[in-house]
Formats: C-alpha cells, structure tokens, sequence
C-alpha cells in the first residue's frame, strides 16, 4: 500500500505561483507514474499533469500547458506541480496519483493510489 500526501494549497490571488509537493510514506516515488489531477466543487474530477517513471516524460492539459510544471527531486521521494499566472478558475483540490504503470496518463482508472488531496483557491 503506498500513502500519498499532497501538501502546498492554499490562497493565491490570480496570477501568483503555488507550488504542491507529493510525497509517499515510507518510500520513493521512483516506481511510479505520478499524476495530479484536479476537482472543482460540482464538476469530475480532471487530469492536470503527469510524469513518467522512466525517461521523465511530462503530460499537461490544455488548459495548464505553460503555466504549470510537474517536476520530480533528484531523490525521487517527492513530486511537485508549479502552478503559475493562476486563474480562479484553477481554483479546486488538487490530488496526487500514482500508478504501478500507466499507458493512459489522463485516465483517473490508471492510477492505483490517491493522495487525500490539497485545497487550492485562487481569489479574482
């Protein structure tokens, strides 16, 4: 069983910066393809981005290519999202996923573990 935890949410005005981090109890992430995904209150929950394991590819949605940045420390413990010129329309909770081995990085049935998610709200 691997325990996510997401941490870095919270206020931002439109346009700031927040940067999220994930990391798994007790272990490295190195083993998996990570996934952040998103949910807004009364809407599904969407994918933001994505990393491979192996290579480092990245994956972004339309709507967060080049503001957003999905990284990984040299330790592979953890994995961050840097989000800027944020919108309130980003506004939502922010989850981290991860998945054994994905083929499809924007498909929520991917992934194996979810974090408990972050808030993140930006105000207009």
């Amino acid at each position: 069983q691997v325990q996510l935890v997401e941490s870095g949410g919270g206020l931002v005005q439109a346009g700031g910066s927040l940067r999220l981090s994930c990391a798994a109890s007790g272990r490295t992430l190195s083993s998996y393809d990570i996934g952040w995904f998103r949910q807004a209150p009364g809407k599904e929950r969407e994918f933001v981005a994505a990393l491979r394991r192996s290579g480092g590819s990245t994956y972004y949605a339309d709507s967060v290519k080049g503001r957003f940045t999905i990284s990984r420390d040299n330790a592979k413990i953890t994995v961050y999202l840097q989000m800027n010129s944020l919108k309130p329309e980003d506004t939502a909770v922010y989850y981290c996923a991860a998945a054994i081995k994905a083929t499809i990085y924007m498909a929520r049935f991917q992934y194996d573990y979810w974090g408990q998610g972050t808030q993140v709200t930006v105000s207009s």
